[in-house]
Formats: structure tokens, C-alpha cells, sequence
């Protein structure tokens, strides 16, 4: 893909309807800058990761954590006690190690590039709160699931894969009301024709909407998107200021003298981000919408709990072999914590390798379904407007290796997709 990124210096002639070289050649050098990043990164991910098995790093911070933790006067009969300062310190090392990588990222390549809209101050406020709620949620589901699994009995994988199950159930239902505005301003879409459309869309495919909201994504980045959330007859729809040719930030001049918030995202005026107007934004959400009615998203739940359950057997087939423990450090004791570090994020590995695969072919045949159904909404021109400029607007790189795009794209390429909605758009 590198290759493709550094020879592919002209527009191809199928695009040359569609992109101009001055895009293109952007896009281009964008891309080319985050795989290199991605090349480096990722190599110091491994190098990292293997010094720490070489070198005893999981075993060394168990150790300390258990010193921590019988100085607050909590024996080794605590282990759940021990559990969670292990984690704590894990998650504190994994945050302090990917902090210069995060700030390379945001400030270099996506500055450079004209997305990143964050202050040095918005960014670190930002890491420290995500920290903190991460860790709010983190520490009490595992010290309940560990709980779980020591009082489970021989059926205990059951009762733990229930135990998440009802979680990711929580979490989801709750994430956009309670703690994505805890980053993020949400405001509902003012009354107008945009809305008034999204609702009649809405209805005439049966979608139970209740709300729409706008997320100020600005605040941090010029990348847009849309989503919609909820369970039963509860669903809201979410578009990023971004993704709106009339709403964004971007688009507006900063008023005289502004402060606070202004300051915070220092928008980039020079950078404008074209958006899209309303008839593209419906063909947009006529696209998430598809997912819904088309039963994409129950079947991706169904499927990651399926997942869940049999990676909790096979754990629970696997957590007596000491041998296991003994391969990572851990001779004398076998702590629950540990074993499920060692059998989901290590044994599993190759495991989720395919199942991120055969995931990914999958989420590409959703997607062409989900074009398709905005097609049939009559929505297939306006569709095919919006996909460009989305790509324009986030310089993604219309060309690609096709090994590499068969492994990595959970989206079809641009051009598969124009592909499959050009005919309806001609008529």
C-alpha cells in the first residue's frame, strides 16, 4: 500500500470526473504520512510488548501491586483488591507510553494536514478526563467479573459471559446521553427543513426516532460523521457540525474578540471543509439508516456475543493449565486477572486475527447493502455527491492495494461504491 501511496502521483483516469489533482495529491501525501506513522507506532507497540514478556515487566507489576496493596492492609488473600491496582498501574503505564505517539499524532500529522482544531490544553484536559472515566467503568466491572468468576462455580464462564453481555448492553444505551457529552457539546438540530426531512424519512421506513442531535466534533477535529443509537422505540440520530454544510464551525468566520471556547478549538478558517448540504446529508443517514432497517446492527451484536461466550468457554477450559501461567512468569500463583490477560489478549491472538477478517468482509457487504437501500429511497444521486465530498473532506485516498484493502477496509473503495450507485444515478 505504501508503494501505491508513493507511484500513484497522477489522478487515474476513472477519477479524473470526480477529483482534481490538487486533492489528490493532499490525500495522497496525507495518507502517506499516517502509514508511516502507523509503520513506526506499531513497531514500537511490538518492541514494547515483547521487552515486557522478555523481561518479566507482567509478573514485576503483579509483584508491585500486591506491595501497594498489603501497605493499604490488604493481604494476598485479596486478589481482587490486587487485581485492580494492577490494572490501574497497566492502564496508567499503557496511557504515559502512547501519550508522545497521541501527541505526534495530533499535533504533527493531523495539524499538518489541516484536522487537528485542539490547544495543547484542550488536548491533555481531554486525555486526563478520558482517563478518568475509562478507569470509573474499568475497575468496577472487572472487580465484579472476577468476583463472578471466583464464586461461578464449574459454569462460571455462563454467568461471566452474562454478566457482559448485560454491560455492553448498559454502556451502550447510556454512552451518548451520559458520557459522550461529557467530551462533547450536544445541542438537538434547530426546527427547519433539515430536520422536518430526517423525520419524514425517518417515518416512512418506521424508524422510532425520538431526537436529533448535533455534536460540536469541530471542537477537535474537521473529520465528520453520523451515527444513530438507542434501543426499541427509543432511537436517536447523532450528525457531527462537521458533516453539515450550514452548521459547521468550520465554515463561519470566528466572531471579533471571541474567547473561552473559540480559543480552545482555534479554528483554521483556511482550512474550510466544504460539508454537505441537506439532500446529501439525508442520503447519508438514508445509508445508517439501511443498517437499521436491513437488521445489520442486531446482527453484529448477535455476532459479538457469540464471540464472547465461546472465548469464555475456551477460557474457562484453559485457566487451569499452569503451564500457561508458568510460560508468562507466574510459577507460584494464578491469579484470575493474569489468566484472562494471557488467554484473551495472547492465546486468542491469532484467533481474532480471522475473526477481524472474516468481521471486516462482512462490515464491506453491509456497507454496499445499506448503499444499496439508500438507493432505493431515491437517494442514489444525491449519495453519490455526498461519498465524494466525505472523501474529499477527510482526504481519504481513492486507490488501493488490493490485498491490503481486502484485510484493512472495513469499507468498501470509493470507487466500488460510486461502481454500484452510478447506474441509478444516470436515470
Amino acid at each position: 500500500q505504501r508503494r501505491v501511496y508513493r507511484t500513484t502521483t497522477h489522478v487515474p483516469w476513472e477519477l479524473g470526473q470526480i477529483m482534481d489533482s490538487e486533492t489528490f495529491e493532499k490525500s495522497r501525501l496525507y495518507q502517506l504520512d499516517k502509514s508511516t506513522f502507523s509503520f513506526w507506532s506499531g513497531l514500537y507497540s511490538e518492541v514494547e510488548g515483547t521487552m515486557i514478556l522478555l523481561c518479566g515487566g507482567i509478573p514485576f507489576l503483579w509483584n508491585l501491586s500486591g506491595q501497594i496493596s498489603g501497605r493499604a492492609g490488604f493481604g494476598p488473600e485479596y486478589e481482587i483488591v490486587q487485581s485492580l491496582v494492577f490494572l490501574l498501574l497497566a492502564t496508567l503505564f499503557s496511557a504515559l507510553t502512547g501519550l508522545p505517539w497521541s501527541l505526534y499524532n495530533t499535533f504533527v500529522i493531523e495539524e499538518k494536514h489541516g484536522f487537528n482544531q485542539q490547544t495543547l490544553g484542550f488536548f491533555f484536559k481531554d486525555a486526563i478526563k478520558k482517563f478518568v472515566v475509562t478507569q470509573c467503568i474499568l475497575l468496577p466491572v472487572t472487580s465484579l467479573l472476577l468476583y463472578i468468576i471466583k464464586i461461578g462455580g464449574d459454569y462460571f464462564f455462563i454467568y461471566a459471559w452474562l454478566f457482559t453481555l448485560v454491560v455492553s448492553l448498559v454502556l451502550v444505551t447510556i454512552y451518548a446521553d451520559y458520557i459522550a457529552p461529557l467530551f462533547d457539546k450536544f445541542i438537538p438540530l434547530p426546527e427547519g427543513e433539515l430536520k422536518q426531512e430526517i423525520e419524514v424519512m425517518a417515518k416512512s421506513i418506521d424508524f422510532p426516532l425520538t431526537k436529533v442531535y448535533v455534536v460540536e466534533g469541530s471542537k477537535r477535529s474537521s473529520h465528520s460523521n453520523a451515527y444513530f443509537y438507542g434501543f426499541f422505540k427509543n432511537k436517536r440520530i447523532v450528525l457531527f457540525d462537521t458533516l453539515l454544510e450550514d452548521y459547521s464551525a468550520l465554515n463561519k468566520e470566528p466572531a471579533e474578540g471571541a474567547d473561552g471556547e473559540n480559543e480552545e478549538t482555534k479554528s483554521k478558517t483556511k482550512n474550510k471543509k466544504q460539508g454537505c448540504k441537506n439532500e446529501e446529508v439525508l442520503a447519508v443517514l438514508g445509508h445508517e439508516l439501511g443498517h437499521w432497517k436491513l437488521g445489520h446492527t442486531i446482527k453484529n451484536i448477535i455476532i459479538s456475543q457469540m464471540n464472547s461466550f465461546l472465548c469464555f468457554f475456551l477460557f474457562a477450559v484453559l485457566i487451569g493449565r499452569k503451564e500457561l501461567f508458568g510460560a508468562f512468569g507466574f510459577y507460584e500463583t494464578q491469579p484470575t486477572l493474569i489468566g484472562l490477560m494471557i488467554i484473551f489478549q495472547f492465546i486468542f491472538s491469532p484467533y481474532n486475527e480471522v475473526l477481524s477478517f472474516c468481521l471486516t468482509v462482512l462490515s464491506r457487504r453491509f456497507e454496499f447493502q445499506a448503499d444499496a437501500f439508500a438507493k432505493e429511497l431515491g437517494k442514489a444521486k444525491d449519495l453519490y455527491s455526498a461519498l465524494i465530498k466525505l472523501n474529499k473532506d477527510n482526504l481519504g485516498f481513492p486507490v488501493s492495494d488490493w490485498i491490503f484493502s481486502m484485510w484493512h477496509y472495513s469499507h468498501p473503495p470509493l470507487l466500488e461504491r460510486l461502481q454500484a450507485l452510478k447506474d441509478t444515478k444516470q436515470e
